[in-house]
Order: structure tokens, then C-alpha cells, then sequence
């Protein structure tokens, strides 16, 4: 699973696209919703929990904590944006 970086979210991962493992070689949970994807990112670069918000879409949509996600989904992490 190919995640898509953005804005603060890149420059805490140190790149615009990140690999999520799609099988348990690590003994990890993998994600299966948008709610476990955050969680297990959180999990790995703890900087992403101290944003004010932080969206997810799925397949260039807007998607809540409850959507499910598959291996072959284009996922994008969204930063909270300032603007003037």
C-alpha cells in the first residue's frame, strides 16, 4: 500500500510516498480501515499525533475513520493547511 505525503506529513517521513506492508511480517496489525491506517502511522512517526487534524483520502476522495482500504487504493495523507 503506496501512501501519497503532503505538506508537514512529508517533511515528518522524510518523503512523499510512504510503503505500508500489505502482510504481517512483522506481527503488526495491518490496516484495514482509515481509523487503523492512522493509528498504525501514529504508531511509526509519532510527530503525525501532535497535528491539530489530519485527512485522509481515498482514491482522490475525502474519506472518515470507519471507510475501508485496500492494497490497491491511491491513499493521501492531508495536513491541516494555512492559508491567507
Amino acid at each position: 500500500m503506496t501512501i501519497l505525503l503532503f505538506g508537514i506529513t512529508k517533511d515528518i517521513v522524510g518523503s512523499s510516498t510512504l510503503s505500508v506492508p500489505t502482510s504481517s511480517v512483522t506481527g503488526r496489525k495491518i490496516p484495514k480501515t482509515v481509523k487503523e491506517l492512522k493509528q498504525f502511522l501514529g504508531e511509526s512517526y509519532p510527530e503525525l499525533n501532535k497535528l491539530s487534524s489530519l485527512a485522509v483520502a481515498v482514491n482522490n476522495s475525502y474519506a472518515e475513520d470507519n471507510e475501508k482500504i485496500n492494497s490497491y487504493d491511491e491513499i493521501a495523507l492531508i495536513p491541516p493547511v494555512s492559508g491567507g
